[in-house]
């Protein structure tokens, strides 16, 4: 019996297959569809049946988190697993604000909140402002110089436009929807202020449950979620979970800032308003410390970065208990201004100090050492003071870079391309950057030489084979004129010294008055350092130090020169395994391009011809 295929969603593939089936028929048998009405019906059950498959198929995409490919669809299934996905984020800096007056009478000024600050990048100007309110005592001369509550100078300042929403609560038997039709909202700027009528002045202030510690019959707090069409909504509780709900009569209003996100970043100068004291108008003058400019501005959270941070976020349940937590609660919270994290327990750590989480922060590009260190303090104070075990103390550990030396070989055939061998090795030493950009460059990432060989050999028939050597580079930074031990710590062990080939070398430097460099001992016993003449090959000092080849360090002793060239002194070694380097901890991989290299070889194929004589 003919049947037909089913299987296929090609449209073509449709067509023919039902050509296919009807050709089997006693009535089609010598049928011509090309030439006829029938061909026309074909081509709209092809149709149709195309259509229901790639519906089909795109609907079963869309059921998982995974293979989602719609925003509004991640965003769901991360909702459900309790994650809820970043706005977008308005840049912000901290700044001191001051107010010069001939008021010598006034006691105190207030500086109110949302007072404007604006400042320019590229040809545009940007609103920045105050997120409450802050206080300035005269000391005596008519000069205010506005602090925290926590008495500091440093006042936090967010760009965006201040943007306010209404709404009045209707009776418990409708269904209450809460939408902000807007999509350009910074949710963490969010006051949700509820008062008892439409007239009421007096409020009571909800908090956002994600900052919420404790939750009990009285608590105010709110949900923000974003749906499908972008906007945000708030989520109430109704009044048996999370606390109070807000009651028939009542008024709420939200207001936030809608902010510009990553173009705002950079800004180093402000210009201030004007504040009134003692009726009186000032101008507010906004001061930004040295070395530091706007950052932390980002767009919405993107669907790739959803779909990785969700799973882990539903595995830490609001709480910091596994390695695993802290990273994710962390990036979770801080991901506007913050790349990667790493975390791991003091019983992992070299050397091992139990009652501590280490902490490793990559900062994205930009960001101040001000902001870095603000939100240091922040994490602090408000993650794993709250979320995290008792007497477990959080240790910061700045991250490691480790350059790799890659040195790629290949035999190159120039009759299967027309691409010269210098064009070639740009297109490997290209290839070899890419690599590394794409699969390195964060924690825990591994690189696999085989894999990158692999791309290689892909590129184009005219590689016909490669090979690769690696080398790992760290860089210290020495003080000149001064005798000193230092320890070089690689993240993976170190190949054990021979009588042939060195595995410690380093960058050029001036010892006694002699470009040098350090170099291991060539034996296959010793591990002992020497410095050398870098033109004579002479040994200078012939026990400089040392390096520990299982434990990947290099030990420096009575290390003493007076000028070395670049920025720092170069540490390279030979890995143990060169096929696999896996760092850990705080350890990220990336690429010394200065050092790294493609180099062709021309493969002649010899032919052997038999000479008659």
């Amino acid at each position: 019996m003919a049947t037909i295929q089913s299987s296929d969603l090609d449209f073509n593939t449709i067509k023919n297959n039902l050509k296919t089936y009807f050709q089997q028929q006693s009535e089609f048998a010598d049928y011509n569809f090309e030439a006829s009405g029938l061909s026309n019906l074909l081509d709209v059950l092809a149709y149709n049946t195309h259509l229901n498959g790639l519906i089909a198929n795109l609907g079963i995409n869309e059921s998982f988190l995974q293979s989602s490919q719609l925003r509004s669809s991640v965003v769901s299934h991360a909702e459900n697993l309790g994650y809820y996905p970043r706005s977008k984020t308005g840049s912000s800096i901290d700044v001191n604000i001051s107010v010069s007056t001939s008021d010598t009478t006034t006691a105190s000024a207030t500086l109110p909140r949302n007072t404007i600050f604006t400042g320019s990048s590229e040809q545009v100007t940007y609103n920045f402002q105050t997120l409450e309110d802050y206080t300035a005592i005269n000391d005596g001369l008519g000069n205010f110089v506005f602090k925290t509550s926590a008495d500091s100078i440093s006042i936090p300042i967010k760009e965006g436009a201040q943007r306010t929403k209404t709404f009045l609560v209707g009776e418990t038997t409708e269904n209450q929807v809460y939408v902000i039709p807007d999509e350009n909202v910074d949710t963490k700027t969010f006051k949700v202020e509820v008062f008892d009528t439409a007239t009421s002045s007096t409020s009571t202030t909800y908090t956002n449950v994600n900052n919420a510690i404790r939750i009990d019959s009285s608590s105010t707090v709110y949900i923000v979620r974003e749906v499908p069409n972008g906007y945000y909504e708030l989520i109430f509780s109704d009044g048996t979970i999370l606390g109070q709900a807000p009651q028939a009569g009542n008024k709420i209003v939200v207001s936030y800032l809608a902010p510009s996100g990553s173009a705002a970043n950079g800004i180093s100068l402000f210009a201030g308003s004007s504040i009134t004291i003692n009726s009186v108008d000032y101008n507010v003058t906004a001061t930004t410390p040295a070395g530091t400019s706007s950052s932390g501005g980002a767009e919405k959270e993107s669907i790739d970065s959803i779909k990785l941070n969700a799973p882990v976020g539903f595995a830490t349940q609001q709480r910091m208990v596994t390695a695993e937590d802290y990273k994710a609660t962390i990036l979770e919270n801080y991901s506007s201004v913050l790349d990667d994290v790493a975390a791991w327990g003091g019983n992992e750590n070299i050397p091992a100090v139990f009652g501590r989480v280490y902490v490793s922060l990559k900062f994205k590009t930009g960001i101040t050492d001000a902001t870095k260190t603000t939100t240091k303090n922040a994490i602090i104070t408000n993650l794993t003071d709250n979320l995290a075990i008792m007497s477990i103390d959080t240790v910061y550990s700045d991250p490691e870079t480790t350059f790799l030396e890659i040195i790629t070989t290949f035999n190159f055939d120039p009759d299967q391309t027309n691409l010269t061998p210098d064009a070639t090795e740009t297109l490997v030493e290209n290839t070899v950057k890419n690599f590394v950009e794409t699969n390195l460059n964060r924690f825990d990432s591994v690189f696999r030489r085989s894999n990158l060989l692999s791309t290689i050999d892909d590129l184009s028939p005219a590689i016909l084979n490669s090979k690769m050597e690696v080398k790992m580079q760290q860089r210290f930074t020495p003080t000149l004129n001064t005798t000193a031990d230092y320890t070089i710590a690689f993240p993976v062990a170190i190949a054990s010294p021979d009588d042939e080939i060195r595995k410690i070398t380093s960058s050029s430097f001036t010892f006694n008055g002699v470009n040098s460099l350090i170099v291991n001992k060539l034996d296959d016993v010793s591990s002992n350092l020497q410095i050398i003449d870098t033109t004579t090959g002479e040994v200078l000092v012939d026990n400089a130090g040392s390096y520990n080849a299982s434990k990947g360090t290099v030990n420096l002793s009575g290390f003493n020169i007076s000028a070395f060239f670049g920025d720092s002194i170069r540490i390279s070694a030979i890995p143990a395994n060169q096929s696999t380097i896996r760092p850990l901890r705080s350890y990220i991989l990336s690429l010394d391009e200065s050092t790294s290299a493609a180099n062709a070889v021309i493969d002649y194929q010899n032919t052997l011809a038999t000479i008659s004589t």
